[in-house]
């Protein structure tokens, strides 16, 4: 297939490489012209602007740093825009902003053409070596289409929904992951300053539920389905926990800002009368401070885990 990839920094470099390795033709464009040389060498062929790596391109690529360079590379002068053909597809491989990708993706309706907002999660290891998330929002048979090529680049490509959809799951992910960093890392700096060794803690800690299983697995059987009775673990007793927890790090002098916010969801899940029901039940609680009620059917939720 004739692909233009534009952008070819720490992720780029290697998606595209890829794409040459299953085969497909690359035109390619960087605003450093020296990122291109090993591609070049490969045989792809130089674009001297994202309009001219677009011409003749049945799907472009767009892998770039965030939304200034995404909206001038695709809207500017000589942008995608204005090289891209009817029929044609833009993938943007970047992570923007929801708004942002439906501003863009009318502005190219407006012209018949299709974009598609598909951020990535794997980090440059997984660019490399295609044990790489893509989420994907917009027209689903655009999707299904171009599955093949998404295929050379990652190993999990998924159709999330509608433009936007699939820069929002980027976003929930990336934020609950520094989330998690955040709370390890008080609660390591808890666990150090209190005498534990720090590598015999990580060893002892891995070794609980929270280490033997993928983190958003939490969600499986308590909040995904909104069943938070019979409990698996009553809120009662995480509230101990997490309350003896907090006062060791008044004990010890070390801060703990985060464990004290999930300490007063947990005391305000209590107050409602909750303490004999899975300690998962405080989760409610954001939704309803955001208007947004959970319930996925169990059927379903047992499909997607097959």
């Amino acid at each position: 297939m004739r692909i233009g990839f534009i952008g070819l920094g720490t992720m780029g470099r290697h998606m595209a490489a890829n794409l040459q390795s299953a085969g497909h033709l690359l035109t390619v464009h960087d605003r450093d012209p020296a990122h291109a040389a090993p591609h070049l060498a490969n045989g792809a062929n130089w674009a001297v602007s994202p309009a001219a790596a677009a011409t003749d391109a049945e799907v472009v690529f767009t892998s770039l740093p965030g939304p200034p360079e995404v909206e001038a590379v695709a809207l500017g002068a000589s942008g995608i825009i204005s090289g891209l053909a009817r029929g044609a597809a833009w993938f943007d491989l970047s992570t923007i902003s929801p708004s942002l990708a439906r501003r863009l993706h009318a502005a190219f309706a407006e012209r018949g053409l299709a974009m598609l907002d598909s951020p990535v999660s794997g980090g440059p290891r997984g660019a490399e070596s295609r044990k790489m998330a893509i989420w994907v929002g917009g027209a689903k048979d655009i999707f299904a289409r171009f599955r093949p090529v998404l295929d050379a680049m990652g190993d999990e490509p998924r159709y999330v929904g509608p433009i936007g959809s699939a820069s929002v799951a980027k976003l929930v992910h990336n934020c609950a992951n520094y989330g998690v960093l955040a709370v390890l890392a008080e609660v390591f700096c808890l666990g150090v300053k209190a005498g534990v060794e720090p590598l015999s803690l990580f060893q002892a800690v891995r070794q609980g539920v929270l280490g033997r299983r993928r983190t958003l697995d939490a969600l499986i059987d308590q909040f995904l389905p909104n069943k938070y009775d019979p409990a698996a673990f009553s809120l009662r007793l995480a509230h101990k926990d997490v309350g003896l927890a907090v006062a060791l790090g008044r004990e010890l002098g070390v801060p703990m800002r985060l464990a004290n916010l999930a300490l007063e969801e947990m005391t305000e899940a209590m107050n409602r009368g909750w303490a004999d029901r899975d300690s998962r039940v405080a989760m409610v609680l954001e939704q309803e401070r955001s208007g947004v009620s959970i319930a996925v059917d169990p059927a379903r939720l047992r499909a997607a885990l097959e």
